[in-house]
């Protein structure tokens, strides 16, 4: 891949979203080509001013179907990254319907391996690919099960397809804490993105070393890392990125 940013063609899976959106933003700035994959709703209600294809993750067919077009747009992809992931409830694990706890599971894990393990072989020798997780994934909070182990099984798999896939490409993972993002109120797609989080914000900041929610630039940054030639000898790797909430 390109020894710098610029010039680069950087495939985002959810890059709709309120993270996707600022990266797609700052990788097009930097003179780098976005190929954006997210859900039909999702592009429609945030239209983008790059090349989009819709897609679900919870069907395997979508996927491949979405996958056959990005290869047949975009050969020589030098850069992935993977932002599946929504959870619109905060309950005890006893209080869990199966059919939640389900629908988690298939989007932000097992649809997240499906469309990595697809798009993968797509990328350039040297590419960089970046998952995101979550803070949840490892520092577990109450009212998160579900959705916490999703993000850890992501982290898992990332450092499985890091190590299955060298030295030909890297995959790191990237795990926020809360981001001021539609994430907080549902889900980019799924919700009302106007509505009040679900969250206390001023009390989750309040506890925070750095005093402040996370804003989409604050995640954006070390993705852009991850994807660069600054990070060329990291594989396998999470950056834990949360103001402070969590030092392992």
């Amino acid at each position: 891949m390109s020894g710098r940013d610029g010039g680069r063609r950087i495939a985002v899976l959810g890059g709709a979203g309120g993270i996707g959106r600022v990266l797609v933003a700052d990788l097009i700035a930097r003179g780098d080509e976005a190929i954006v994959l997210d859900l039909p709703a999702s592009l429609e209600r945030h239209p983008l001013e790059t090349r989009t294809i819709g897609i679900d993750v919870h069907d395997e067919a979508s996927i491949a179907a979405a996958v056959k077009e990005l290869a047949e747009a975009a050969p020589n992809i030098d850069g992935f990254v993977n932002l599946v992931g929504y959870n619109n409830r905060i309950q005890p694990l006893a209080e869990t319907a199966t059919d939640y706890f389900d629908d988690i599971i298939a989007v932000n894990l097992r649809g997240l391996f499906l469309a990595t393990k697809a798009i993968l072989p797509l990328l350039s020798d040297g590419a960089g690919a970046v998952l995101l997780a979550s803070g949840l994934g490892q520092y577990i909070r109450p009212g998160f099960g579900s959705y916490a182990a999703s993000k850890a099984g992501v982290i898992a798999l990332g450092k499985t397809f890091a190590l299955e896939t060298a030295p030909r490409l890297r995959v790191n993972i990237v795990a926020p804490g809360a981001v001021d993002t539609a994430f907080l109120r549902g889900g980019t797609g799924r919700s009302d993105e106007s509505a009040e989080p679900d969250i206390p914000v001023d009390a989750y900041a309040a506890n925070l070393p750095l005093k402040r929610l996370a804003q989409p630039e604050d995640v954006v940054g070390p993705i852009r890392f991850l994807l660069g030639p600054d990070s060329r000898y990291m594989t396998g790797q999470v950056l834990w990125v949360n103001g402070g909430a969590y030092m392992p």
